[in-house]
């Protein structure tokens, strides 16, 4: 097969990184393609993997219709500049996330697969790409709006396709390089919060930092990973490490407290506790189902920065906290498939597979 990926955020290079290895290692044809953001570049020259940069992700406007204006002049450009590398070079399918994917591949009578987690009823641009997809790849809890015919579900997260046991083996020694006395220590994310979907949204300010760090020094070491600009004060709180063994930091950390969505969901589903305070609480699927059933994560309002605060002190001081997060993710893992081996599957059987899982949406779980 010839198969292009698309991918608009580190997150996306986990999601797709084992599938692509197994992709290749089967000589299909892949080509990759991104919109850089944050540490995603490094992520792939880490790799050693060919890619091209349609676009650079950095927005530098400000305010809503110049982000707005930002937005759509950067989708002209990378639908264009696909557009060129799929009449050179036509793919069999394109998959990501990447809105022009949904849009060049209804032009040029390409399939396109949309695999996303977020619910359509917090992040609206879901309706201007769900029309022209294919098919949409979604956690079985997350929310597709009015475009249910297209959803094809799976008991799973996007986290699991990098940070299932079948894939990632924790490394101590890793830890050891930023904190070489084996120190107790928690780790804090901030974002820029800076995509289309987070205008008007908030999360931990600087204010708020500042106590998290007063707090959690009396019982070990803090570190921050920041995808905005740190100020002054916060940098030798900065985390020295490279992009690609973050997960291993993460998964050793006694908490994580963070804005991101993401990096909660990770921690979630390594068995780290973790809290997430920004203004999508209580509007992800996925992550309420992280917390509401399997319990392995919290979510608190920007309004209440003192249950913040509360929700920190509880965990700090439960008896064996991070045994009651292992036997929690076990629970949770017990009852998820193994998402890369059924993404591997869909995508080499395309579109047989479509047909197979919407007839017995139970067949996934021969994939664990």
């Amino acid at each position: 097969m010839n198969i292009i990926f698309f991918l608009v955020h580190p997150a996306h290079y986990h999601l797709f990184k084992n599938v692509i290895k197994d992709l290749k290692s089967k000589k299909h044809k892949i080509r990759i393609l991104i919109k850089s953001k944050d540490v995603l570049q490094e992520l792939l020259d880490d790799e050693g993997w060919d890619y091209i940069n349609t676009l650079n992700g950095e927005k530098k406007a400000k305010g809503k219709l110049s982000l707005g204006f930002e937005a759509i002049k950067g989708l002209i450009k990378r639908e264009v500049h696909l557009a060129r590398i799929v009449l050179g070079d036509r793919p069999d399918l394109m998959i990501g996330t990447e809105w022009s994917i949904a849009h060049i591949g209804r032009l040029f009578q390409i399939p396109s697969l949309i695999v996303n987690e977020d619910d359509t009823s917090a992040t609206p641009e879901n309706y201007f790409v769900y029309p022209f997809a294919s098919d949409l790849i979604l956690p079985a809890v997350c929310d597709v709006g009015k475009w249910k015919k297209k959803k094809i579900m799976y008991q799973g997260y996007h986290e699991l396709a990098y940070l299932h046991p079948n894939y990632f083996v924790p490394d101590y020694k890793i830890v050891r390089s930023f904190n070489p006395e084996g120190e107790r220590y928690f780790l804090l994310r901030l974002v820029k919060l800076s995509a289309s979907h987070d205008i008007g949204k908030t999360g931990i300010s600087n204010e708020i930092t500042r106590k998290l760090i007063a707090r959690l020094s009396q019982e070990g070491r803090v570190f921050i990973n920041s995808e905005r600009e740190l100020a002054t004060e916060f940098e030798k709180y900065r985390i020295r490490i490279k992009p690609s063994n973050m997960h291993h930091a993460l998964y050793y950390s006694d908490l994580f407290i963070g804005d991101s969505q993401t990096m909660t969901a990770e921690a979630a589903v390594l068995g780290t506790p973790s809290i997430r305070f920004n203004d999508f609480v209580g509007k992800l699927g996925y992550l309420e189902e992280l917390e509401h059933v399997y319990k392995l994560t919290f979510g608190v309002s920007p309004s209440q920065p003192e249950s913040l605060y509360n929700k920190m002190d509880e965990l700090l001081n439960m008896p064996d906290l991070k045994r009651v997060w292992r036997d929690r993710r076990q629970k949770m893992l017990s009852e998820k498939i193994d998402v890369t081996k059924m993404f591997v599957w869909l995508i080499e059987n395309y579109p047989r597979s479509i047909d197979i899982l919407k007839i017995d949406p139970d067949y996934q779980f021969i994939f664990n």
